[in-house]
């Protein structure tokens, strides 16, 4: 008898220590993702570039940097929101990225951060492309960080 008390203990422990209610989350095939909105023009980049670089706030922080060159503050501002099938992952992607290139793009590796008490899963695509899934639940990988070899190795486990 005492053996099979010890043995229920046992599974009893096993069982909250593994989450029921985890959720596996897998990085996105980009294929069925989608931009959400239009681009910036070349016309409302101009002219935000002149009301962002003449705001005396940012200037005194130091926060100008892109300010002495019109083509880096294209490169920091000339991007829109992509979003996964479903919306579960999303990503600020270049506009000057072709929707074809972003569409074709492998996942190449996966990682978790945790700025605060949110943690993000990060899905990394070449061309700087990086899917984020945004939780309050805990995250770990279920395999590799390095994942390109094989894509569908690139999820995680969250509760």
């Amino acid at each position: 008898m005492f053996k099979s008390c010890q043995f229920a203990l046992c599974l009893l422990v096993a069982s909250a220590v593994t989450p029921a209610g985890a959720t596996t989350l897998s990085c996105p095939d980009l294929k069925t993702a989608v931009q959400v909105g239009a681009c910036p023009t070349e016309e409302q980049l101009k002219y935000t570039f002149v009301g962002f670089c003449s705001d005396d706030a940012k200037a005194y922080r130091g926060e100008t940097d892109v300010c002495t060159d019109f083509q880096q503050y294209r490169q920091l501002k000339n991007i829109m929101l992509w979003e996964s099938a479903g919306g579960v992952f999303d990503a600020y992607v270049s506009c000057d990225l072709p929707k074809g290139v972003i569409q074709g793009s492998q996942v190449s590796g996966v990682r978790i951060g945790k700025p605060g008490r949110v943690t993000q899963l990060v899905c990394s695509y070449p061309n700087g492309i990086n899917f984020i899934h945004r939780t309050r639940a805990q995250c770990q990988l279920d395999g590799s960080p390095e994942c390109s070899a094989n894509p569908a190795t690139c999820k995680a486990s969250c509760d």
